[in-house]
């Protein structure tokens, strides 16, 4: 919830109200109630109440056209918040809406004028005004919150513009007429659904775009710091000879920085074999197929964007097969994101039915995209030109698991030996003890020239089951900073005095392997810029 929705819907019905010619007085006692009966609405939760007030303060703005009004109101506004209740002083989601609110009332309105005053068009200059203002004041909390700073945050805002007006009012026209029946309020749904899609797919692709984000010192230091470097900005910003240095600094910055963080070049790297994206704590390992811009996609990562993003940065054009090893969110959570705007053969999944949710999820997601849903089992085989693989386990499907019990369901995950031009690989999925016994005690052939280490380097991984692979290169898909404390650091370290090359996503970020299965041939490539730890 924020200010801005608040100032829309009371916009909006001030907005009518005026082209019904009415009394101003009544206008504005009505566009007040339209934000009452919206606090009132959503539940008048405390972050709802300071939205509500931030957003009357922009509202106020926004009728009066005059941002010096504005100002005696926010400081108004944050005195009664703050004597009602105190705790606010040091409430971070507080102190962003007065800032956003205080850029939105003294920024922006002379950068949009400046902008209009060089042609640009009234709707574009307010368009790049207001999300640039809220973000340069916003900037240092955030930072100092997070440890970075994300310019993306501007363009995401700047796309997401204009549809957030469509579906805030739509929405809320919807929960309002839908106790006079369902049809009415699903019409309302139905139309705000385009505005709430491309929300979703901004917000969605941001997030996806790795490397986007800087990093700053956190802690009050670093806000500090940053704040101190925006003031600077900002007095300096005023003389014309040093805004002409600072427009061509940025943009040398943006030519420099923008592909070498986002596309790096040499990414993909020529003839690779193998990926392994960095998707946070979760797996997504690309396979080549030999046929140019189709791959197999094994697991699909805990988000739609994330995945969807390395298949881009790989060229990725259609999935020969999507396999997920097991029914866990950290592995399918994504597959919506694999599947879009790709077409796919089939998404298979093993015998493991638990989570039941999430199999009814896959299949769903499945359908929506129009890809058939078939089940893979020990034993079987497929190839493609230059990819062959073979399902080694589970040797003993799960029966009767506890969806909560998640050992019982990782050792369900599907096993597979994938032959390519770089040599055997590995696939795990999550298999704890017990599957690594099971596989051990078949004899079957486990030996592998790269391993994709076990439940993301969990310390249930047995070194007899290591010592069978006997990897020269193992890859862990991680993420920065999780809760879990993956991967074991014992393991690892007695990999790499084996002799073995380990790469982790969360320290390199996506990582390929590159070659012929010789000892010289084989290489381990990795992209940088890792997704960092989540605060």
């Amino acid at each position: 919830m924020s200010g801005a929705n608040l100032a829309i819907v009371g916009g909006a019905v001030l907005a009518l109200l005026r082209v019904a010619r009415a009394d101003p007085r009544v206008a504005a006692a009505l566009s007040g109630a339209a934000v009452l009966g919206f606090v009132v609405l959503a539940r008048p939760s405390p972050s709802v109440v300071r939205a509500a007030v931030m957003g009357a303060v922009a509202l106020l703005a926004l009728a009066l056209g005059r941002g010096r009004s504005a100002v005696p109101a926010l400081a108004a506004a944050v005195l009664v918040l703050l004597l009602a209740d105190p705790a606010l002083a040091v409430d971070p989601g507080f102190a962003l809406s007065v800032l956003a609110t205080g850029g939105l009332v003294l920024l922006a309105p002379g950068w949009a004028d400046a902008l209009r005053r060089r042609g640009v068009p009234g709707w574009a200059a307010e368009a790049l005004a207001v999300p640039a203002a809220a973000f340069l004041v916003t900037a240092p909390v955030v930072a100092g919150l997070s440890g970075q700073v994300s310019p993306i945050a501007v363009l995401a805002n700047l796309l997401a513009v204009p549809a957030v007006a469509p579906a805030t009012v739509l929405g809320v026209l919807a929960a309002v007429v839908s106790p006079l029946g369902d049809p009415l309020a699903q019409a309302g749904a139905w139309l705000a659904g385009p505005a709430v899609w491309w929300l979703v797919q901004v917000a969605d692709r941001a997030a996806g775009v790795s490397g986007a984000a800087l990093a700053w010192p956190d802690g009050v230091g670093g806000a500090v710091l940053l704040a101190g470097l925006v003031l600077a900005l900002l007095v300096l910003g005023r003389s014309p000879r040093f805004r002409a240095v600072l427009v061509a600094v940025l943009l040398g910055l943006a030519l420099v920085l923008v592909p070498t963080r986002v596309a790096p070049p040499g990414w993909p790297p020529a003839g690779w074999a193998a990926v392994a994206c960095d998707v946070g704590q979760g797996d997504a390992v690309v396979l080549a197929t030999g046929r140019p811009g189709w791959v197999v996609l094994v697991d699909a990562g805990p988000d739609d964007g994330l995945v969807d993003a390395c298949l881009d940065r790989l060229g990725v054009q259609g999935l020969a097969m999507v396999v997920l090893s097991h029914l866990h969110a950290d592995h399918v959570g994504g597959l919506a994101g694999a599947l879009r705007g790709r077409p796919a053969s089939a998404v298979a999944v093993g015998p493991g039915r638990e989570p039941r949710w999430a199999l009814e999820d896959v299949a769903r997601r499945a359908g929506e995209a129009g890809v058939p849903l078939v089940a893979l089992d020990a034993g079987r085989r497929l190839q493609w030109p230059a990819l062959t693989l073979d399902v080694l386990g589970p040797l003993y499907p799960p029966t009767d698991v506890d969806a909560e019990d998640g050992t019982a369901v990782n050792d369900g995950s599907l096993v597979l030996r994938a032959t390519t031009s770089a040599g055997a690989l590995l696939l795990t999925g999550d298999i704890e003890l017990a599957a690594q016994s099971d596989l051990l005690a078949s004899g079957a052939d486990l030996g592998a020239d790269v391993l994709k280490m076990p439940h993301h380097g969990s310390r249930y991984t047995s070194v007899g089951f290591l010592n069978a692979v006997s990897p020269r290169a193992v890859l862990v898909s991680v993420g920065a900073g999780n809760r879990y404390r993956h991967p074991d650091p014992g393991l690892v370290g007695g990999l790499e005095r084996g002799g073995a090359t380990v790469r982790r996503t969360d320290t390199a970020g996506d990582i390929a392997v590159v070659g012929r299965p010789t000892e010289e041939d084989l290489h381990v490539v990795s992209r940088g810029s890792p997704l960092p730890a989540p605060r």
